[in-house]
């Protein structure tokens, strides 16, 4: 039988919320007096419960500093040295992937750091550290390798300009995407199709208006993350019914030969106590005859102690 803590551990995709209770929350603890004061704690908390989160977020500011630091040609080099475009992923596929995710172009990245800190600390407080690395990743992989292969198709059919496989193509939104997707998983009832619905319309839309290479892989990442939640939603449920069945089965399997021991002390009881409130008979039949026979013995004996002693008096 399997320990029952085991059994209180419960994967975060079957654990969903309520998001007007979610909110309730938020607006009560906002209204308690002292919000400043309470405010650096809480993120502080918010924090070092999403460390994979709060080190990517450095990571890339530590990256947008250095390319402040370097000259314009040395920027655009390295820049193009990770970008997951066709021409890198044909050449160095694996090192683009990795690197593409820590750069970051323009301006300081404040809404992007901002995002990160916020909606994936958030996230991967739900999900655990290393289940939100796996799931960024496979959103980030899985739709540069979709977008790679359509620029491919693309240019093979003279669709695109052939100038598109070596454009510049970093930054973390594609993994951003699939994540923020795979969230509406962690909602109930009609939020959660809600917050899938929203996404899907904003970056079908995006495509429909001007369409780019990276609007086409936003929309694979979200799709990516979509499914990521369903399928992992439906196995942890199922995982949990099984487990739940087992339990029962198996306390009621403890629960039979504990009440079958009690049956047999029971009847054992019942037993002696019959065996002692059974009074002693008087015999009869054979048993009788062989009383008789032992009387008569007695009075042998008898017999024969009068029969010395009237020996002796002669």
């Amino acid at each position: 039988m399997v320990a029952p803590t085991l059994h209180r551990i419960h994967s975060p995709w079957t654990r969903t919320v309520d998001l007007r209770d979610e909110l309730r929350a938020v607006w009560t603890w906002a209204r308690r007096p002292g919000l400043a004061r309470r405010l650096l704690p809480e993120l502080r908390q918010h924090l070092s419960g999403a460390p994979a989160s709060t080190a990517y977020a450095f990571t890339l500011f530590v990256t947008w500093w250095t390319l402040r630091g370097v000259g314009d040609s040395v920027e655009r080099r390295l820049i193009f040295s990770a970008s997951t475009n066709l021409y890198n992923m044909q050449h160095n596929p694996i090192q683009v992937l990795v690197a593409s995710a820590f750069w970051t172009q323009g301006q300081f990245p404040w809404i992007t750091i901002a995002e990160i800190l916020v909606v994936m600390g958030f996230a991967e407080r739900w999900l655990g550290t290393s289940r939100w690395i796996l799931l960024f990743a496979t959103g980030h992989i899985g739709a540069t390798l979709l977008t790679v292969t359509a620029i491919d198709h693309a240019i093979d059919r003279h669709i695109i300009p052939v100038r598109v496989q070596y454009a510049a193509d970093v930054g973390t939104s594609y993994g951003f995407t699939a994540v923020l997707a795979a969230m509406a998983f962690h909602f109930r009832g009609v939020v959660r199709v809600v917050w899938a619905a929203v996404i899907i319309i904003f970056l079908a839309s995006a495509l429909l208006i001007g369409p780019t290479f990276t609007d086409y892989g936003h929309m694979c990442a979200a799709l990516i993350g979509l499914a990521v939640g369903l399928v992992a939603s439906t196995f942890w449920r199922r995982v949990e019914r099984r487990r739940a069945a087992r339990d029962a089965s198996s306390a009621a399997a403890t629960r039979v030969p504990a009440n079958s021991a009690a049956t047999t002390r029971i009847s054992a009881a019942a037993d002696d106590a019959t065996v002692d409130e059974v009074a002693p008979q008087p015999l009869s039949g054979t048993g009788g005859r062989a009383e008789a026979a032992l009387h008569r013995a007695d009075d042998r004996f008898d017999d024969a102690g009068r029969d010395r002693a009237e020996h002796r008096h002669r």
